[in-house]
């Protein structure tokens, strides 16, 4: 029954050798979850990982089902890709971004998670003296573990503070020293769902022509900023990037959120010719191939994995396909997370909290897929925990880079009218019990001065 008593949760944490639930992982978490489930007896209300809450893109099932059936599964894929997959991704940049990248310079990895840690490998080698990635928080702690793993060191500042034109000169400090090889974000982004204005990528894209930085572009969340219609191809307005603004990028496009196709693990990394073309002395000697774009699929990929499924890549040629020809709105169909977050958005609001990242230079964010919320007079760390007791499960946004104090809500697990039920009622439970405890405490203290005076 929730709320749990914190000893509960304490003995949890300590089976599960978690010292502190602020910096647990996503899948950590959702271990603790379910060891609460266990003990309670009822269902925690999921905020923490971004599973996607809507079916699969039945265009996608029945492509991979047809390439099943013609006999891939036998057959190593291309490393470098299938070429409907190349030329599908080719004609959806197009389509969506109104970019042009050519079909040699889009390469299928084992979703956005390999394309990132292995780019991260190569950005790590390409020059003696650049051996820094700049991290642009909030962000996606996975990815921050990455450089960790691979030893690569960071600079990172909160966002909150450098939005519109502060952007410029906190990036000048980052970057002066010469030493960033490259710097990556989420647009929207995880976990704050703040969307870049185009004065900010045009920022972004100046400082990387100007100090030679390859900005890492994650398109998670393609087309997710409901403001704006993004669902119409070859039409705009047009899925906002960076690679409008400097030749130096790789976009990380994923299926997994966009398609709901999280499970088949298969994604896009689309490098400008640019970036694919350029040679480096390192990768000649150490690769034997002089061009960033061939060290990275056969010097680095195809030591990660052989390759990305081969059934898998023709589902995503085929969404993209049908995307591109009208015959697939993506982006309506995950409008359902805006509907969903704008009532979860305000469960919290009714129980006392705020939001922390709340706006988009003069306009307030989207209703998307993610959003923030803190709580008065509670660090991240104490909120996260202390929700964890009522059922409610959510990372802290510490744990993303964030300096500021709160959660990341995901609202793709509350699907059901039972969920936002479960979720209002242990938030009010909470807010009320906050309450009257602040209030127990002031009516101590008020005791105590009153003595005080008397005596």
């Amino acid at each position: 029954m929730f709320p749990v008593e914190k000893e509960v949760l304490n003995t949890i944490l300590r089976e599960l050798c978690i010292p502190d639930i602020g910096s647990a992982t996503i899948r950590q978490i959702c271990s603790v979850a379910s060891e609460l489930e266990q003990v309670s007896g009822e269902k925690c209300v999921h905020l923490e990982i971004g599973n996607p809450g809507l079916p699969a893109e039945r265009i996608g099932v029945e492509c991979e089902c047809a390439a099943l059936k013609k006999g891939v599964a036998n057959q190593y894929p291309d490393i470098k890709g299938v070429p409907e997959l190349k030329s599908a991704g080719a004609r959806f940049l197009k389509a969506f971004m109104n970019l042009d990248i050519p079909a040699k310079g889009i390469v299928p990895t084992v979703g956005s998670m390999q394309g990132s840690f292995t780019l991260m490998l190569l950005l790590k080698q390409r020059l003696e003296t650049k051996d820094t990635l700049l991290l642009l928080n909030p962000g996606f702690p996975a990815q921050r573990h990455q450089a960790k793993l691979l030893g690569l060191r960071t600079q990172q500042f909160d966002i909150y503070t450098y939005r519109g034109k502060a952007l410029e000169a906190k990036l000048e400090e980052e970057m002066k020293s010469g030493r960033i090889t490259a710097m990556i974000y989420s647009n929207p982004n995880n976990p704050a769902w703040t969307n870049l204005t185009e004065e900010e990528l045009q920022i972004i894209g100046r400082l990387a022509t100007k100090y030679d930085v390859i900005v890492m572009e994650d398109h998670a969340y393609m087309g997710m900023d409901f403001r704006k219609d993004f669902g119409s191809p070859g039409e705009p307005p047009y899925i906002p990037s960076v690679a409008n603004y400097t030749d130096n990028y790789i976009l990380l496009v994923s299926a997994s959120k966009i398609f709901s196709y999280a499970g088949q693990r298969i994604a896009l990394v689309c490098m400008s010719p640019s970036v694919y073309d350029r040679h480096y002395a390192y990768f000649e000697k150490f690769y034997e191939m002089p061009a960033f774009g061939d060290a990275y699929i056969y010097g680095v990929l195809y030591c990660a994995s052989s390759g990305a499924a081969h059934s898998a890549q023709y589902a995503l040629a085929g969404m993209m396909e049908a995307a591109v020809n009208g015959e697939l709105n993506f982006v309506e169909h995950t409008s359902e997370y805006g509907r969903r977050a704008a009532i979860v958005k305000q469960a919290f609001v009714d129980n006392g909290f705020h939001i922390v990242y709340s706006m988009d230079g003069d306009a307030p964010i989207s209703d998307g897929f993610f959003f923030t919320v803190g709580y008065p007079g509670m660090t991240g760390v104490e909120l996260q925990a202390e929700l964890m007791r009522y059922g409610i499960s959510s990372i802290s946004l510490p744990s993303t880079g964030s300096e500021q104090e709160g959660i990341r809500v995901t609202v793709s697990m509350i699907s059901e009218d039972a969920d936002m039920e479960r979720l209002r009622q242990r938030l009010e439970s909470f807010d009320a019990n906050m309450k009257q405890l602040r209030g127990d405490r002031s009516a101590a203290t008020a005791e105590v001065t009153e003595k005080i005076v008397f005596a």
